[in-house]
């Protein structure tokens, strides 16, 4: 059977998947990325999956796969395979995908985790037959992909989708990224757990219970998170000022909240639009398995070529 691999690295896990010609998941396998051993470890530990997951499919269906889907996280040069930067795996400048495509000898795609996510919310998720979307991740950081006819834009550089560093409260907490006051500083599942460990005295206070709080009326949990809310309306208007787009999807570990995130939401964003469009605001609709369906839609694209390269 004509498949394809879908793999997506996590900063401690893998998940994985062979993906048949009309999407179904034939075989899901996961694994740790073994990054305590340090970033060799962790590429070796890609190959060696891959590998496996090759001969899976050799052994089971009669051929091995077709092509290969990988998503990672950090700084990806999508355009010529290369993972630039990851500061949670700890590797610079790895051409994974000339690595992969040596190993296995097929054709293969690398992208963006949060694009690659971005891409499967898009055609099989929450922006289904929208023409352009905005897929926005509340994880440790915030990220985001722009979808546009089926495909998500990477930037000139592989930038593009950085929302999480729009500043939006001036000379605000400092980020790690060298500016002061940007969006995850205030709104990721990180900022808001920070925030309400810090209100309750516990450190282990998180994003979830200061959620729980919330609903039962918690005066300090509803400042913390009304504060948060009003920080992630600030940044998406502006993304949606400039992007205009039709849909704007939210998901990752804060949007698992519901509607005590998505009521307030939207009424933050409907009363600081003025001349704009308001898009539709809804919750991501893949869950956690988005980033492996995008690496196989990755993956099935370069089908779609007339000579697929197998190396850079």
């Amino acid at each position: 059977m004509r498949h394809v691999i879908a793999l997506d690295v996590g900063g401690t896990g893998m998940k994985a998947a062979l993906v048949g010609p009309d999407g179904e998941l034939l075989h899901q396998d996961r694994r740790a990325t073994g990054r305590a051993r340090g970033p060799e470890a962790v590429v070796a530990a890609i190959l060696d999956f891959a590998a496996d997951l090759h001969a899976y499919g050799e052994k089971h269906y009669g051929e091995g796969a077709a092509a290969l889907g990988l998503a990672v996280p950090g700084i990806v040069d999508e355009p010529n395979g290369i993972a630039v930067y990851a500061a949670n795996l700890g590797w610079r400048d790895v051409p994974l995908r000339a690595l992969l495509a040596d190993r296995l000898g097929i054709p293969v795609a690398l992208g963006h985790d949060v694009r690659t996510g971005s891409l499967a919310e898009g055609r099989l998720g929450a922006g289904k037959g929208a023409d352009r979307f905005f897929f926005v991740a509340l994880g440790t950081g915030i990220a985001g992909g722009f979808g546009l006819d089926g495909r998500v834009e990477s930037g000139a550089h592989g930038f593009a989708g950085e929302i999480g560093h729009i500043v939006v409260r001036p000379q605000g907490a400092p980020c790690p990224c060298g500016q002061r006051g940007c969006l995850e500083r205030y709104a990721s599942a990180a900022a808001v757990s920070e925030a309400w460990a810090k209100a309750t005295g516990d450190p282990g206070a998180d994003a979830a219970d200061c959620a729980k709080s919330v609903t039962s009326g918690d005066p300090n949990a509803v400042r913390v998170w009304r504060e948060a809310v009003a920080a992630l309306a600030d940044g998406l208007v502006t993304a949606l000022t400039l992007l205009d787009p039709r849909v704007l999807i939210i998901g990752g570990g804060l949007a698992e909240a519901g509607e005590v995130l998505f009521e307030p939401l939207r009424e933050a964003v409907q009363t600081r639009v003025t001349f704009q469009k308001l898009p539709a605001i809804v919750p991501a609709a893949l869950g956690d398995t988005a980033g492996c369906l995008g690496a196989g839609l990755l993956a099935q694209d370069l089908l779609t070529t007339t000579t697929p390269e197998v190396t850079p």
